[in-house]
């Protein structure tokens, strides 16, 4: 085939890391004319970003590599590009194993010049911050670190990511108000472990200063993913109760809660300091929502330590909450721990543990039946609308569901990216449902 000026499809797998990082992708390609198509049948060159967080994850980028080494030999693709985490870990075996993929590159954006070059086009600096939004416009995510300086049992993103590395404050402030500029109304701030920020750069971890500053662009939410628990900086905490844009909401991934087992996590606290951090953010926090994820089946884990576990669920009572099954992943240092826990027993546990979250969940959403809270449509189907509260992440958390209004007022006069004041009239374990109110 000749090869033509680029026509190219994106396929991002993975986390919201990695939808950033294509996006600054994206931006970089339109700035030198390339096209960008959302249908891949258009496309000439296909970029794959990867996941390799997990081995479902990396079996399903294996799978869309191949799919593209089929189209590229098909003659319906001229070039076939690999980025992301897949192709940081596994580089010299993946350019082994399917030679016929033209460039793998990491996730770092210093990767984009000599991509840019080899596509016909050149990297440009001015666009430094520039992003393609891929997800409704009214929300972005905002990386403000890359990698992780933690050193947990099971992860093997420093292995792909590499240390921590804080992104400029100025710099991250500039594209924060690019971004406003372009009508998101609620930004979300990202990275492998956001209570790092700042060490590396400034000598001491300054989450808080930047959350002020992003507070001060005048986003309606701002909200935070993935706060690693261990010397949690509780600075923070005045910040998130006093700016009125700061969502009363935390991510906070606690992954366990016997001592024994986060010390073979190497979580770097135990059990009880876990207990006594969480009530803490409650009680300097009032109101807030705590999302957190565990793992169930590790190999530490006994049946006594998973009962303890569901003890900590029970107590701790987190509105929202998710659990993984332990996948052993090569190169961690849990890995010559082996995996003890057959694969059925882990999902029994994981069923075990999200029946008794579920409940959990329902009982703190019919807690909110017939409040009115501010709710931010994400988008309208066939006559219903769906929204989120400030307790709600994007693609993650509960949906509030708005078939009717009060008054007169149709779901036909809703808006994406807007926000009304929703009576809550009726709620499930995970999902509100709520009417407009006049």
């Amino acid at each position: 085939m000749q090869t033509q000026l680029p026509r190219i499809y994106v396929d991002t797998l993975g986390c919201s890391k990695n939808q950033v990082d294509s996006e600054v992708f994206i931006a970089q390609a339109r700035a030198n004319e390339f096209e960008i198509v959302s249908d891949i049948s258009d496309a000439n060159v296909l970029v794959i970003n990867t996941c390799g967080f997990i081995e479902d994850a990396k079996e399903e980028s294996i799978n869309h590599i191949l799919e593209g080494v089929s189209l590229k030999q098909q003659g319906k693709l001229d070039r076939l590009l690999v980025m992301g985490c897949l192709s940081d870990r596994y580089l010299d075996d993946l350019r082994a194993d399917i030679p016929e993929v033209d460039k793998y590159f990491g996730s770092s954006h210093t990767s984009l010049p000599d991509v840019l070059k080899e596509l016909g086009g050149r990297y440009r600096k001015e666009l430094i911050g520039e992003r393609m939004l891929t997800n409704p416009s009214h929300y972005a995510y905002l990386k403000i670190s890359e990698g992780c300086d933690q050193s947990c049992s099971f992860c093997a993103i420093p292995i792909m990511r590499g240390g921590h590395v804080s992104r400029p404050a100025d710099e991250l402030v500039t594209e924060a108000r690019k971004l406003k500029e372009k009508g998101v109304r609620e930004l979300v701030l990202i990275g492998q472990d956001l209570t790092w920020y700042g060490l590396d750069l400034y000598g001491k971890r300054t989450l808080s200063d930047l959350l002020e500053r992003l507070s001060d662009v005048g986003f309606d939410w701002i909200r935070l993913q993935y706060a690693y628990p261990a010397r949690f900086p509780t600075d923070i905490l005045p910040v998130i109760r006093d700016r009125d844009n700061i969502c009363n909401y935390l991510d906070m991934p606690v992954q366990h809660a016997s001592t024994e087992v986060l010390k073979s996590m190497r979580r770097g606290m135990s059990g009880q300091r876990m207990r006594e951090l969480l009530h803490q953010i409650r009680e300097e926090v009032p109101g807030i929502r705590l999302r957190t994820t565990l793992i169930v089946g590790y190999p530490a884990e006994m049946r006594e330590h998973f009962e303890e576990l569901i003890d900590f669920v029970r107590e701790i009572r987190f509105e929202r909450l998710g659990c993984f099954a332990y996948s052993q992943e090569e190169a961690t240092t849990a890995y010559e721990l082996g995996d003890p826990v057959p694969a059925a027993e882990k999902q029994r546990r994981v069923q075990e543990l999200m029946a008794v979250q579920e409940e959990i969940s329902r009982e703190h959403n019919e807690e909110l039946i017939e409040r009115v809270l501010p709710v931010l449509i994400d988008r309208i189907e066939d006559g219903v609308a769906y929204g989120r509260t400030e307790w709600d992440t994007p693609e993650v958390d509960n949906e509030v569901i708005i078939q009717s209004a009060a008054d007169g007022f149709s779901t036909g006069d809703l808006h994406a990216g807007s926000f009304y004041r929703v009576r809550i009239t009726d709620a499930e374990a995970f999902d509100l449902f709520g009417v407009i109110e006049s």
